[in-house]
């Protein structure tokens, strides 16, 4: 029994600190949501001030609408939690009011009969009248247990009213807090109701004018093409193997296309660092991410196929810098139309690509830190958003499974 006490005492401590770390992680989850509802908010409002674009605006209010949706949740398991805990406190409330009015009882017939034989000769002659000194002293026992358990069963009162009192007043904190969790979560259920208009305004919009929009998605869809093709060029041709000095008459031609990758030592320890840091990397800006990874179809006009995207377009604040995501060395700066300027930095056999930069603050060759500022993000057509891309070797990566 003795070897079991310290085993179950781990086990309620462990589970206290799972408790309490469930609790601060779904406390950080929702100042995140909140943080990005309302940088997202902030985006809108720009956009408002400086573009009529619908489609921007419109995958900005389904992101904040499933932000939303995730606070709501967030709200719900914190409200769950907290009712299940309540429940528990009014149990213990039940167990200690039980205990009192017990208690209570036991000692106002102790006190009905101490007064009934309040006269101190009673006592005396209750006492006198033993048949002999052992029950005199047993009978004297008794009236100073009686005495001393009066006064024992007064002190346990007093403790379990104390005790009573503390659990009634957590138990109305916990009340407090789960009114302003409901009337929270209502605020957001309501917010939400609003975006969903807003998603519905914005979608009509776009149904209305849909020549136009469609006009601008041809526009759109050439540049993102044009973009692949230059992006998978410039790093077909760092990537390329380098013909021998005895086979070519120029020493700036590139082998041809499918050539082994070569790489220096130094180059191998990067690559191998890069890749180990998957799902850690840092984001090259703060923004909201507005177009995936992969192929996908038009949030609007169900049968329109978009390009395939090989990177991550964010929606930024105005005049935000873009930052290396990991050591690594500027292969190439380099101008596509629609993206503006963008900026190709070598890890070893990896690749990043910043796009869509009015300044840049390095230059090629230059070797950059994680978390460098690269440039600063341009206003293009009235908006803020920023293209960024991650290749191994030849091949596109999801940007999303490489940044934390």
């Amino acid at each position: 029994m003795k070897r079991l006490i310290p085993i179950v005492l781990g086990l309620l401590l462990l589970g206290a600190a799972a408790s309490a770390q469930d609790t601060r992680r779904q406390e950080s989850r929702k100042a995140q949501l909140e943080k990005e509802i309302a940088t997202i908010n902030k985006q809108l409002k720009d956009n408002a001030k400086s573009s009529s674009r619908a489609l921007t605006d419109l995958a900005l209010v389904r992101r904040k609408i499933s932000a939303r949706q995730e606070l709501i949740a967030e709200s719900d398991r914190e409200i769950h939690a907290l009712d299940d805990s309540i429940r528990v406190r009014q149990k213990e409330i039940d167990r200690l009011q039980a205990r009192y009015d017990t208690l209570t009882l036991y000692y106002n017939r102790l006190v009905r009969s101490a007064y009934k034989n309040r006269d101190s000769r009673i006592w005396y002659m209750y006492i006198l009248s033993s048949e002999n000194i052992g029950q005199a002293v047993r009978r004297f026992g008794y009236l100073k247990g009686l005495s001393k358990n009066m006064s024992d069963q007064a002190r346990r009162i007093q403790e379990t009213s104390a005790e009573l009192e503390v659990e009634k007043d957590r138990l109305a904190g916990m009340r407090d807090e789960a009114r302003a969790l409901r009337s929270q979560r209502q605020a957001d259920v309501d917010a939400l109701r609003g975006e969903e208009g807003e998603n519905a305004t914005l979608v009509a919009r776009l149904q209305k004018d849909r020549k136009k929009y469609q006009s601008d998605l041809q526009k759109k869809n050439r540049e993102v093409e044009a973009l692949n093709r230059e992006i998978a060029e410039i790093i077909r041709k760092a990537t390329a193997k380098p013909k021998s000095s005895s086979s070519t008459s120029s020493s700036g031609n590139n082998a041809n296309k499918g050539g082994k990758t070569t790489s220096t030592a130094v180059d191998e320890k990067l690559s191998n660092s890069f890749a180990s840091n998957k799902g850690r990397l840092p984001w090259p800006v703060e923004g909201t991410v507005i177009e995936s990874y992969g192929q996908h179809y038009h949030p609007v006009y169900k049968n329109v196929k978009l390009p395939f995207n090989n990177g991550v377009t964010l929606s930024v604040a105005r005049g935000a810098q873009a930052h290396a995501v990991f050591d690594g060395t500027v292969a190439q700066i380099v101008v596509i139309p629609g993206y503006n300027q963008c900026v190709l930095v070598q890890h070893g056999s990896y690749f990043t690509f910043y796009c869509k930069l009015k300044s840049v603050a390095v230059k090629t060759g230059e070797k950059v830190k994680t978390g460098q500022v690269l440039g600063t993000v341009d206003t293009i057509s009235g908006e803020d958003q920023f293209h960024f891309q991650l290749w191994k070797e030849r091949t596109p990566q999801n940007p999303e499974n490489w940044l934390r």
